[in-house]
């Protein structure tokens, strides 16, 4: 029986074997391997931004608190306060730390948000949970007290002496000085410093300046 042979052109139309496409399938999924550990040591080695912005906004809104905070010789109950020039002429001076143990945010001088000049402190806890001025938790439910949807965040500020702020004086000005003495205390450094993670960069840090520039006004 006479078979007629196949067209040169069907012979050419061949589709893979097994072997190509097993082979085909085992490398690709090594390659796949490879960009999937790429990506997972990418997003591991990277900051998270949405934690960041969130520690961006904490740092700016407790910084603006303490820089918006009076500075003057007395504590602003006192009737010198208006008047007074230096510490001792106040009843009742600014000390480093709250005057009163009922004092709660926002505190009513620069000087209470710390207890002593120099090292950082957590500043903005209430029982041990982050609040805001008005002693609401950061991102909290406020049905259920002292809940915090901003966990993980450790914020601490420091307040130093600035020893020179200002020209120099052969400039023919002479420069602010300060000390950590409440009588020569006139500029100070706030150094505000929100932790989110525990990598090495996971921090944001803000530092603003606060002269005496009017000890006796009282706003």
């Amino acid at each position: 029986m006479y078979t007629k042979p196949m067209p040169r052109r069907w012979r050419r139309q061949r589709g893979l074997s097994i072997i190509e496409l097993v082979m085909f399938i085992v490398i690709m999924g090594i390659a796949a391997v490879g960009v999937l550990q790429m990506l997972n040591l990418s997003t591991r080695s990277s900051a998270d931004p949405v934690r960041r912005k969130q520690a961006l906004m904490l740092a700016e809104a407790l910084l603006e608190e303490v820089e918006l905070a009076r500075f003057t010789f007395c504590d602003p109950t006192d009737p010198a306060a208006a008047t007074a020039t230096s510490p001792a002429g106040c009843t009742i001076p600014e000390i480093m730390g709250p005057e009163f143990s009922s004092a709660v945010r926002p505190f009513d001088n620069v000087s209470d948000y710390i207890t002593a000049a120099g090292g950082a402190q957590q500043a903005f806890l209430r029982n041990g949970v982050l609040v805001d001025a008005a002693g609401a938790a950061f991102g909290g439910n406020p049905i259920i007290p002292g809940s915090s949807a901003l966990s993980g965040f450790t914020v601490t500020l420091a307040i130093n002496p600035v020893v020179s702020l200002g020209p120099a004086a052969a400039a023919g000005i002479t420069p602010v000085t300060s000390t950590a003495a409440p009588a020569t205390m006139e500029a100070l450094l706030l150094t505000v410093n929100v932790s989110y993670g525990s990598g090495t960069n996971d921090f944001v840090r803000l530092d603003g300046y606060r002269t005496r520039y009017a000890p006796n006004h009282l706003p």
